[in-house]
């Protein structure tokens, strides 16, 4: 089972952006406790990060031409406005979990809109870094169900 873990715009910055909000865990930290409990469950996980829209969709058209099994997102603040993340995302056919590290509900009102939330199988925020590996059960629980 091959699940994409994808982590969009200013997400290479936890750790050091807004600690208040996100913590000091950076993101090679999540990505080794995500790969981590990948094999527990057996998947094999990988994860990428990017700052520019382009390449992210370009990943997302990736996974969909490689099987991904599952695809677990969190692209910052393109999820409240990014139509074209959102288009490139519905052309997957696997499940697709929308996760966030702070509770994007109780924050600024913009922030309360996700452009993917008609296209994702769920949502998970306001955990920490605990919202990717709650995201990962998600994924695999829904591959295991063989739900789209």
């Amino acid at each position: 089972m091959n699940i994409l873990v994808l982590h969009g715009i200013n997400l290479n910055m936890f750790g050091k952006r807004d600690p208040a909000q996100y913590g000091t865990t950076t993101l090679a930290e999540i990505n080794a406790s995500v790969i981590a409990l990948g094999k527990e469950l057996g998947a094999q996980v990988e994860a990428f990060q990017t700052n520019f829209e382009g390449a992210m969709a370009e990943r997302i058209h990736r996974a969909h031409a490689d099987g991904a099994h599952a695809v677990i997102i969190n692209a910052g603040a393109w999820t409240h406005y990014s139509y074209g993340i959102r288009d490139a995302l519905a052309i997957l056919t696997c499940p697709i979990i929308e996760v966030h590290m702070s509770n994007i509900h109780a924050r600024e009102a913009f922030r309360h809109v996700s452009v993917f939330a008609e296209i994702v199988k769920g949502q998970i925020c306001g955990f920490g870094p605990d919202s990717y590996l709650l995201g990962l059960r998600a994924a695999v629980s829904a591959i295991q169900a063989g739900q789209p």
